[in-house]
C-alpha cells in the first residue's frame, strides 16, 4: 500500500518492510558481534518497539534475556514532554550489559528518563538501541548507540508506531502526508 488512512489523515509509505528488515539484520549482526562473550538483558518500551524489539531478538545469537518497561510521552500526534513509566523492570540489572530497545527517540525525553532510571540499579552498561531517531527533534545531546534510520522530524506510523492506538499492524513505516 502506497498509501493508508487512518482515523482522519492520510499517511504515504516511508520506509518499506523490506529495508527495515534489512536493516534488523544488520543491527543485530552488529550486536552480536559488540556483545559476545555477555549475556546481556534487552529491555524492550512498550507499545512501540514490540515489533522492533521482536525482530531484533530474533537475531540474537548468544545466551540473552528480554523484559519489558512501559512508558508513554505522546498525545495524539505531539510529544507530551513529560515521561511517565507505567510499568517496572522486575529483573536484577546489577552488574549486566543493558540494552535499551526503543521504536523511536526524537525529543529524546524518554531516553534520558530511561538510561538514568535503569543506572539506579548499577548495571554494568546500558546502551541504546532505536529503530529511528530525529535529530532535527532533540533536545538533549544523547547518544544512541545503534540506530535504524535517522528520519525528518515528521510523525510516523507503522511497524508498532502508532497514531492513537492505530497503526502498529502496518508492515511499512509511514509518514503523515
Amino acid at each position: 500500500m502506497e498509501s493508508v488512512i487512518i482515523k482522519d489523515k492520510r499517511f504515504e509509505v516511508n520506509i518499506p518492510a523490506a529495508k527495515i528488515d534489512q536493516r534488523v539484520k544488520e543491527l543485530g549482526a552488529k550486536l552480536n558481534e559488540d556483545l559476545k562473550n555477555t549475556r546481556p538483558i534487552f529491555v524492550s518500551v512498550l507499545n512501540g518497539s514490540f515489533m522492533f524489539a521482536a525482530d531484533l531478538f530474533r537475531e540474537i545469537k548468544m545466551e540473552a534475556e528480554i523484559t519489558f518497561i512501559r512508558v508513554s510521552s505522546y498525545s495524539g500526534t505531539e510529544s507530551t514532554g513529560t515521561v511517565k513509566s507505567v510499568v517496572g523492570i522486575k529483573e536484577n540489572l546489577e552488574g549486566r550489559t543493558v540494552v535499551i530497545i526503543e521504536d523511536i527517540v526524537d525529543t529524546g525525553d524518554t531516553a534520558i528518563y530511561l538510561i538514568d532510571e535503569l543506572k539506579k540499579q548499577n548495571p554494568e552498561k546500558v546502551l541504546f538501541a532505536s529503530l529511528l531517531l530525529k535529530p532535527d527533534a532533540l533536545r538533549h545531546p544523547i547518544k544512541i548507540d545503534y540506530v535504524g534510520f535517522e528520519v525528518p522530524n515528521d510523525f510516523l506510523v507503522g511497524y508498532g508506531l502508532d497514531y492513537d492506538g492505530l497503526g502498529r499492524n502496518l508492515k511499512d513505516i509511514y509518514k503523515l502526508a
